[in-house]
């Protein structure tokens, strides 16, 4: 029973394979690594946006900055910004940036903005940084450290060129052992826990943990553990992308420094610029909208940019996915990371991001032995089905607030039967009072408060003012940091760089790799 932790399985490659295999081998050296990955299944490739957490993931895994950007078309993200999310009305938007506002646990921010402020949007008043990305700048200078941020920032990738990255690196300086073969049979010990996974070609591959990283198919949690899976289609409704890889008009455009999500009919569309080009995509479902509507729609919003010629001229392709969870995570010595593990849609971009947070806990709290395991899955359990609700929650609160009425689309999943029992109370409370720490318990929550007052208050949400005089509602300190976000705003948009003017700095630096610049 009490079966020391030695070899480490990962089954299914992709930017979660590699990630988990990665991380566990630069940080528990002393464990074996294997990942096992079939050449006839392809990875979904879509995660191109990355939190700020990437950053820390990448320098754990003892990858240097400049290196992942060359070779994975990487670009800056600070944020997203939302198009015509509120209403049709033309130019309408807001940002979600990366910086928390400065100030924001030491007064009443909002309070502040609604009674002397208000005429300015909720992101642009309190945080610089939608002024940075509006403009089109880098988070830093050339000569910042790497990693290191004037303005928080995450990354937009190519997710193929990402795994294949991952990949070598892994390979060739961590020492992973990789197999690529089809797995045909998982075989259980006496007790129930995985013994091995029989391969084609390589016979039985045994382990003492497994990581599932094998997509939504979920061969192990799902197929040998019959993990449930909680369907969230009647909260979330898209399970249905239509992507496309969109050239620039000319080899100097400009590269967005935030995801652009502009809603549509039906769902909406992400733009994510790359250096070499810009990645697009229109999330919707299917009850509502056919797939030849849908490349229409995409081609039409191509059009704008580039042209009726170029845009028709889009090779596109289809993806279908299922919103929801698995009820269970880690199941005996079985743990799904990845897709295998959830997926809900790639707005706000927190697929790559539920990876992070399930390698980082089960790293820093890697089991001993099976005693060990056993506790730790329950706490996982625990704590991801909490993360995943949240998640939901989050992303739910992007289409309630709607003003949208174009379409049966927006007018259902605005309903109060769609929307989750926890949101729709916190609703309720911020009728009264702006979004707080109190709300979000947990240490380290997915979304922290202050991303919900920007998506609330972006969507032109109301809560009463408040006009109490104490310690937190202190309209002088209040001033204080809107005046200190004045000032950032002149000196920030004239000290940095474009995207595409500190890459080829960076570049040039380090020529030894040609880039698309």
């Amino acid at each position: 029973m009490n079966k020391k932790i030695q070899h480490i399985v990962v089954l299914g490659g992709g930017a979660a394979g590699w990630l988990s295999a990665g991380l566990l081998s630069a940080e528990h050296p002393d464990k074996q690594i294997t990942l096992i990955e079939s050449a006839n299944i392809a990875i979904s490739g879509v995660g191109e946006g990355t939190w700020p957490s990437m950053r820390n993931t990448l320098k754990r895994i003892g990858i240097k900055e400049i290196d992942f950007l060359k070779h994975c078309d990487a670009s800056f993200k600070q944020g997203s910004k939302f198009i015509n999310w509120r209403n049709l009305n033309p130019g309408e938007n807001y940002y979600h940036p990366f910086m928390t506002p400065q100030g924001y646990l030491e007064t009443n921010l909002h309070a502040y903005w609604q009674q002397h402020a208000a005429t300015q949007k909720y992101a642009d008043a309190l945080n610089m940084q939608s002024f940075v990305c509006q403009a089109g700048l880098a988070p830093k200078q050339v000569t910042t450290p790497e990693y290191a941020a004037v303005t928080n920032y995450g990354y937009h990738l190519d997710a193929g060129k990402f795994a294949s990255f991952l990949k070598e690196h892994c390979e060739n300086q961590l020492g992973v052992c990789h197999i690529v073969d089809d797995v045909v049979a998982v075989n259980n010990d006496d007790q129930g826990y995985i013994r091995s996974l029989t391969t084609k070609q390589h016979g039985d591959i045994t382990g003492d943990l497994f990581i599932d990283c094998s997509g939504a198919r979920g061969r192990l949690i799902a197929e040998h553990y019959n993990s449930a899976f909680i369907n969230q289609q009647h909260t979330l409704f898209n399970n249905s992308a239509i992507a496309a890889h969109l050239p620039y008009t000319n080899e100097q455009q400009e590269i967005a420094s935030a995801t652009l999500s502009t809603a549509q009919p039906h769902g909406w569309i992400w733009d994510i610029g790359l250096p070499s080009r810009r990645g697009i995509g229109y999330t919707y479902c299917d009850k509502y909208c056919d797939e030849q509507t849908a490349v229409a729609l995409l081609k039409n919003y191509a059009a704008q940019s580039v042209g009726a010629e170029l845009a028709e001229q889009l090779h596109t392709r289809k993806l279908n996915f299922t919103p929801g969870y698995r009820k269970q995570f880690w199941i005996k010595n079985c743990l799904a990371i990845g897709m295998s593990q959830g997926f809900i849609e790639p707005l706000e971009a927190s697929a790559l991001a539920m990876v992070e947070l399930s390698l980082t806990m089960l790293s820093e709290q890697m089991p001993q032995e099976r005693k060990h395991m056993a506790l730790l899955a329950t706490r996982f359990n625990q704590r991801f089905s909490y993360r995943w609700q949240r998640v939901i929650d989050f992303l739910k609160l992007h289409y309630i607030l709607s003003e949208r009425d174009d379409s049966q689309y927006w007018l259902d999943i605005k309903t109060a039967a769609s929307t989750p029992p926890r949101l729709a109370e916190l609703i309720k409370i911020w009728q009264y009072q702006p979004p707080s720490r109190f709300d979000f318990i947990e240490n380290e929550e997915v979304f922290p408060s202050a991303s919900y007052q920007y998506v609330l208050y972006g969507m032109g949400f109301d809560t009463q003012t408040n006009k109490a005089k104490n310690t937190f509602n202190n309209p002088e300190i209040g001033h204080y940091f809107y005046q200190q976000n004045r000032e950032k705003i002149a000196q920030y948009l004239q000290a940095l760089p474009t995207n595409r003017a500190l890459l080829k700095q960076l570049f040039e630096q380090t020529p030894d790799q040609k880039a698309h610049l």
